[in-house]
């Protein structure tokens, strides 16, 4: 699979001197953060996102989870007084520092993040992933200057998360219950098994392989939960637009991404609706692909790690 690129957002400046001189990023024991660590992959490559401003450019080394991060470097735990909950940091990534940049957000080379920080009203999001146009002018940007982490890795337990259906079954941070958030990174690495079939029915000669996958889009109307669009468009960038359900499907799924192919026009070919049942009578127009979702073969346990689900993840293009 092609590596991706992600600006990870840092809200307090010392967690961002902290990330720049460790060479660790790091994902509080959020719902969000989870889903961070789960959507980036070693080999992958990110910068650091902070007052609209892009902070360097690292390769992704490594990944673990920690038990006891509470009191692990570099990260303090952060209080919050609305809600009295105290997050930590125990999902973090290893980074192998590639170029030194700070440059801003606001500039034309940036616009697929800078509009998803617009149309969000500030960040509030754990990390936003970006094109390989992007990608490619940051790896200009700055001076070269590669550096390995300040750090080998921390004195603690590591841990692989695990995912269960069942609410008994959570216990934060090593056991995460699943939701559309899982679903929807699971999808994002897996529907390209599946993306030739669908161009056909689009009316496309694309291939797959030329489709970059990208972790939500904001619009006016809402956020796409999957946004595919080709890396190298010639006048058109020939969008697919995918929108993820845990549950069902019903006419009001079928409106919703209706809405979004409107508002993006012509640069559009078409959407994929992704669920576990569909409901009621159901017509989408042409344009619109319906694709189920299930397991298959899981191992008897009550919990999963990431990797088993995706192995086991299949999806069937509905007639």
């Amino acid at each position: 699979m092609t590596q991706a690129y992600y600006l990870i957002s840092v809200s307090h400046r010392e967690h961002l001197e902290s990330c720049l001189e460790y060479g660790w990023a790091g994902f509080t024991n959020s719902q969000n953060g989870f889903w961070a660590f789960l959507d980036i992959e070693v080999g992958d490559y990110v910068s650091f996102l902070y007052g609209a401003n892009i902070f360097n450019l690292y390769k992704v080394i490594g990944k673990f989870a920690y038990k006891g991060a509470e009191d692990l470097p570099p990260w303090p735990p952060i209080r919050f007084r609305e809600s009295g909950k105290i997050y930590y940091f125990p999902f973090r990534l290893k980074l192998y520092k590639i170029r030194d940049l700070k440059e801003s957000l606001i500039r034309p080379e940036f616009a697929f993040v800078a509009q998803n920080l617009l149309l969000r009203g500030g960040y509030r999001k754990t990390h936003f992933q970006s094109d390989s146009t992007s990608l490619s002018i940051v790896s200009q940007m700055g001076t070269f200057s590669p550096k390995e982490p300040l750090v080998d890795g921390f004195e603690g337990e590591t841990f692989i998360p695990r995912i269960t259906f069942d609410k008994a079954e959570v216990q934060h941070p090593q056991i995460h219950l699943f939701n559309e958030k899982i679903l929807q990174s699971l999808i994002k690495k897996k529907i390209v098994d599946i993306m030739k079939e669908i161009l056909g029915r689009l009316g496309s000669n694309n291939d797959p392989e030329d489709y970059e996958f990208l972790s939500e889009k904001a619009l006016t109307r809402g956020f796409v939960d999957i946004f595919a669009k080709l890396r190298n468009p010639a006048g058109r960038s020939e969008a697919v637009i995918v929108e993820v359900k845990k549950d069902n499907i019903n006419n009001k799924s079928v409106q919703q991404i209706q809405e979004y192919l409107e508002e993006l026009g012509e640069d559009a070919i078409g959407g994929i609706l992704v669920g576990k049942n569909f409901r009621g009578k159901l017509s989408p127009p042409e344009n619109i692909i319906f694709v189920s979702y299930s397991f298959k073969d899981l191992p008897s346990d009550d919990t999963y790690d990431y990797r088993a689900l995706l192995e086991s993840l299949h999806l069937e293009i509905l007639p």
